[in-house]
């Protein structure tokens, strides 16, 4: 009996590795790509992910600012093997943001609070 296809069982399952999405494009309801996700910020005791840090700008990493999106923000699109977020270029060029080289340390309650305000969004701990 033949192996199934990998790709065939990615579109299958219902998880995926963090390896697997770091690097994923992000597009916005335009069909306009904004970025890739860069990395995802997990709660380590609940596992709960936070939000995703999106790449948006930059060349090759030099002067690159990253933005940290709510988690739930984002929908996986099978079609477009990307994830599709409702902003604009602009609100995301307006959107908080951090420098590449400090985007996996963590952030203050008061920094995510400022991001999950911007995006109207629950901050990811809750109430």
């Amino acid at each position: 009996m033949a192996e199934p296809r990998t790709d065939m069982l990615d579109y299958a399952h219902e998880l995926i590795s963090s390896r697997r999405v770091e690097g994923t494009p992000v597009y916005n309801r335009k069909d306009e790509r904004l970025g890739s996700i860069h990395s995802v910020m997990i709660e380590k005791r609940s596992g709960k992910v936070a939000y995703a840090v999106m790449s948006f700008g930059g060349f090759l990493g030099m002067r690159e600012h990253v933005h940290p999106v709510p988690w739930e923000m984002l929908t996986y699109d099978v079609d477009l093997d990307a994830y599709v977020v409702d902003l604009t270029r602009e609100q995301l060029t307006n959107a908080p943001t951090m420098r590449l080289d400090e985007a996996d340390r963590p952030r203050s309650r008061e920094y995510d609070e400022e991001v999950s305000g911007y995006y109207g969004t629950m901050p990811w701990w809750g109430l």
